[in-house]
């Protein structure tokens, strides 16, 4: 009797043990890590949200938990060709970041994330067409005058622009930026929050990672380009050239009246030298005419009578110091 008694409680126990077991390996417990936020569902039905980590409950067998990340994301855009404001065409290619903020709206939203990446990647495409077609190139793709501001800083560099600018019609002064590629991001975000409330989720910044010339204008915009540095290049050549001829003007000028000064200066010392010498001479003759007389004559000879080829007479006052012993004529 006391066995049938101890096989008939033995089971009831056992029954409620394997029970226990079920319930503790299904999980009545799960927990949420540091990053994640969890959305707890029942039969399809959201029950309860968890946004903090911790060690929490559920009801086993019925209770689904979907676990979403609670860290920013990123989400890279497809490259989308876009006109600008100047009917330019432009391959833009951003990149984004998004947090999950509300997590029940954001299951009934998308339930996935690759369904949200589809949606986001829509509403952040469209928000960066709005935003280009309605802008210049360069507020795109700068930020700040800061080019023309250096520009502005040198005097000489703006004299030479001048010129260049004369020679040819190519401006090397860039348009001014009057919002800029920040301005501009911060509108796309704005805007594309407009849309994102509903969804439980956060646009944080979007940002163009690349902006080039779509495939069919990069050819003709280098040709544009390799024309007007040509332009240019040449512009500075003829500007050169004119310099040049300017200081070879002013060094001939400069070498005409140095040669002059100096032919003037030459002139007026050998002046000077034959009124000095012909003083000397004067105070020699007054001294002793008649040997001067003699000296000159001397050296006369010296000087002459080697060219000679033939003399037919010595008859002449020109000889008159070579027939004497005295050295005069008789």
């Amino acid at each position: 009797m006391k066995n049938s008694k101890n096989a008939k409680l033995f089971v009831p126990i056992l029954f409620l043990v394997a029970i226990v077991l079920v319930i503790i390996k299904a999980g009545p417990f799960y927990v949420i890590n540091e990053g994640e936020q969890v959305v707890i569902t029942r039969f399809g039905q959201i029950v309860d949200t968890h946004t903090e980590a911790g060690l929490y409950m559920r009801m086993p067998f019925i209770d689904t938990i979907v676990t979403y990340p609670k860290l920013i994301l990123s989400l890279d855009g497809d490259s989308q060709r876009i006109p600008t404001k100047e009917n330019q065409f432009i391959i833009v290619d951003t990149t984004s970041r998004w947090k999950i903020t509300e997590p029940d709206k954001f299951y009934r939203s998308f339930k996935t994330l690759e369904a949200a990446y589809n949606r986001l990647s829509d509403i952040i495409d469209s928000s960066t067409r709005t935003v280009i077609t309605q802008n210049r190139l360069s507020e795109i793709v700068r930020s700040s005058n800061i080019i023309n501001e250096k520009k502005s800083e040198s005097t000489e560099t703006d004299k030479e622009t001048a010129e260049i600018e004369s020679l040819v019609n190519v401006s090397t002064v860039n348009e001014s930026v009057m919002r800029g590629r920040n301005d501009l991001c911060v509108q796309m975000t704005a805007d594309a929050n407009k849309m994102l409330p509903e969804y439980g989720v956060q646009l944080l910044d979007i940002v163009p990672r690349q902006i080039k010339y779509s495939d069919e204008l990069t050819e003709s915009v280098y040709s544009r380009m390799i024309k007007e540095r040509n332009q240019v290049a040449q512009a500075y050549r003829s500007l050169g050239e004119g310099k040049k001829a300017e200081w070879l003007g002013r060094l001939e000028n400069e070498k005409r009246r140095i040669t002059s000064e100096a032919y003037r200066k030459s002139e007026e010392t050998k002046g000077k030298a034959d009124a000095e010498a012909t003083r000397i001479y004067s105070q020699a003759y007054s001294k002793d005419p008649e040997f001067y007389d003699f000296w000159k004559s001397l050296e006369s000879y010296k000087s002459t009578m080697g060219k000679f080829d033939a003399t037919f007479s010595t008859n002449m006052d020109y000889f008159k110091y070579l027939y004497s012993p005295d050295g005069k004529r008789r």
